[in-house]
């Protein structure tokens, strides 16, 4: 009679995720196996191939330029989100431990103010922002500080870096707030109470605490960092594209999709690997905690 009943429950749940299960796998596992199938043909001239071949992961692996790009974004995704999360860590300790909890609710709304705008429009106000004639060059050419504007605060890896860093800045503070505010604060008076410093209990009992929420914000500031394609097309100018950029022109402009298809997957393994690394330590610190 258990057993039935156990049964029926279990035919209940299945019909109830099928059908968003049935969803996600045709909008994400379908493209995601279409970009696989395509990788393995062969480019032809206004035409794909069906011909099965290694040649685009070969050409991946052994053209230079490809290398260089695809260290360059890895480079500048793993710089901005070290940038975002020392910045978000401040910000994130300091709502959750100095704000009154009547307060904290105002100021995830400030947080997520960033959020009422078009990523799109944010990153074109930063090109207005960092612009030849833009609000910093003007501002220091009328307090006298410069005599002409500078040029390199636009169109360079710097810019992308600010640009992306303060895009992401919210996804990286509410997982680190999330875990900060899960801490038991008796553990905190306790580790004062034993003679422990504010510093020293920080680095003892607060900063590994928050070590998972510290992880999530990395992943969630990385991957999409690695692959974002409009703010080296829009901020940098073009002059310093990233491996997003490289795949829209084999796509787009080259009409290579095998090859672009290729360059896809391979970035997709690449953070996939990353992302793994970081969920081992994520659970190398879960354990910690227990």
């Amino acid at each position: 009679m258990a057993r039935t009943r156990l049964d029926a429950e279990a035919k209940a749940g299945l019909s109830l995720i099928a059908p968003p299960f049935l969803y996600a796998l045709l909008i994400l596992a379908a493209p995601l196996l279409t970009i696989l199938a395509y990788s393995f043909l062969t480019d032809g001239y206004l035409e794909i191939i069906r011909e099965f071949t290694w040649a685009n992961y070969v050409q991946v692996f052994t053209d230079p330029i490809t290398r260089v790009v695809m260290t360059r974004s890895l480079i500048v995704a793993g710089v901005v989100t070290l940038v975002t999360v020392l910045l978000a860590f401040p910000v994130a300790y300091y709502v959750s431990f100095m704000v009154r909890p009547e307060k904290k609710a105002m100021w995830l709304f400030l947080i997520t103010i960033p959020f009422w705008t078009s990523y799109l429009i944010r990153v074109f106000l930063w090109k207005v922002i960092l612009g030849y004639n833009g609000v910093v060059n003007s501002s220091l050419t009328g307090l006298g500080i410069i005599d002409e504007p500078l040029t390199f605060i636009l169109y360079n890896v710097n810019s992308i870096v600010i640009t992306l860093a303060h895009a992401y800045a919210p996804f990286a503070i509410l997982p680190i707030f999330v875990a900060l505010e899960k801490i038991d604060r008796s553990l905190l008076e306790a580790g004062r109470d034993l003679g422990e410093s504010r510093a020293m209990t920080f680095w003892r009992v607060t900063l590994p605490l928050a070590m998972p929420g510290v992880i999530a914000a990395v992943l969630i500031v990385f991957i999409p960092t690695i692959g974002d394609y409009v703010t080296p097309e829009v901020i940098g100018g073009g002059k310093v594209p990233m491996i997003a950029n490289l795949i829209q022109v084999q796509m787009l402009a080259l009409d290579n999709r095998p090859l672009g298809s290729a360059l896809a997957v391979t970035t997709m393994l690449v953070v996939a690997v990353i992302s793994a690394i970081f969920l081992l330590m994520n659970r190398r610190f879960l354990k910690v905690r227990r």
